[in-house]
Formats: C-alpha cells, sequence, structure tokens
C-alpha cells in the first residue's frame, strides 16, 4: 500500500483489506458518470472484490478528505506478447464534484506513475469522450495525444 499525502487529500493505493474505500469508489463513479444503477446496483460480493483487487492485474487509486473517498481511480495491467512488458489502462477516474480543481486526479495519476515504474510497465493510457474538456485538458497536460476509435463488440450470442 502506498500513501500520498496533500495538504487536503491523501492518495492511497488500495489493497485487499480496503473493500470500504474500494465500495465508496464505486458510489463515486456513479455519482460522477450518472450512472448509479452499473457501479451501485449489483456491487460484486467482498469475496470477490478481495480477489480481483489482489490480482496483480488490478489498481485501484483512492483519494482521500479523512475518511471521504474523493477521487478513485481504477485500472488494469495489461501484460503483452511482443515484448516482456505491460502497458497500464485507466478504466475509470473521477473526482467529486466538490473537489475538483484541487490536483487530484494529477495526484492520482501521478501515483500511479510511481507504481507503473515500480512495476515496470512501461506506458500509461487512458481515453476521453469528445466534450469531456476537462478531462481531455488534463490528460493533454499529462501525456500525448492520439486520436483513435474504439468500437465496442458483443460477445456471441448464447447457443
Amino acid at each position: 500500500m502506498s500513501i500520498s499525502i496533500s495538504s487536503t487529500f491523501t492518495t492511497q493505493v488500495l489493497s485487499a483489506d480496503d473493500l470500504l474505500p474500494l465500495r465508496r469508489m464505486l458510489e463515486l463513479f456513479g455519482r460522477a458518470f450518472d450512472d448509479t444503477a452499473t457501479y451501485s446496483a449489483q456491487q460484486p460480493d467482498d469475496s470477490y472484490l478481495q480477489q480481483l483487487i489482489a490480482s496483480p492485474t488490478f489498481v485501484a487509486i483512492a483519494a482521500l478528505a479523512g475518511d471521504d473517498v474523493v477521487g478513485g481511480l481504477a485500472g488494469y495491467v495489461l501484460p503483452k506478447f511482443e515484448q516482456q512488458r505491460s502497458e497500464f489502462y485507466i478504466y475509470d477516474l473521477a473526482v467529486a464534484e466538490s473537489h475538483r480543481r484541487q490536483g487530484i486526479a494529477t495526484a492520482m495519476i501521478g501515483e500511479l506513475q510511481r507504481l507503473a515504474a515500480a512495476r515496470g510497465i512501461y506506458v500509461i493510457f487512458v481515453q476521453a469522450d469528445h466534450g469531456d474538456d476537462p478531462a481531455i485538458a488534463l490528460y493533454t497536460k499529462l501525456g500525448v495525444r492520439e486520436d483513435v476509435l474504439h468500437f465496442d463488440i458483443a460477445p456471441a450470442p448464447k447457443a
């Protein structure tokens, strides 16, 4: 577990013992993305979450103001096959509306960058939706923009 401290919040890489902050992150994502049904209605049981967070391919970082989760970052380590290395995909990142513009997202990404360097991950990537100007500005400040197309492909229907 890694902890980084600011004057108003701390960032913490969550471990299998941190189920309450992880669940609070899910609630934060639901509010931030206006999708509480996805993030709160059918949360996995404790065993599932403990297995996930203990896995070497999942990372969750919380920003905490006291006991309140005011920011969250969740993503996946993607081991590559063309070389012995990994990439990291930021899947979700959100900051509570009342705590935005305080450097929380930047601090969580900084914590991820330290973790990625320690694990030998060679690149971190994230996607942003057109029109999400604050996210685009943040990611532009921190990285190199690539314009790509994203496609969702459904699995085969059950036979």
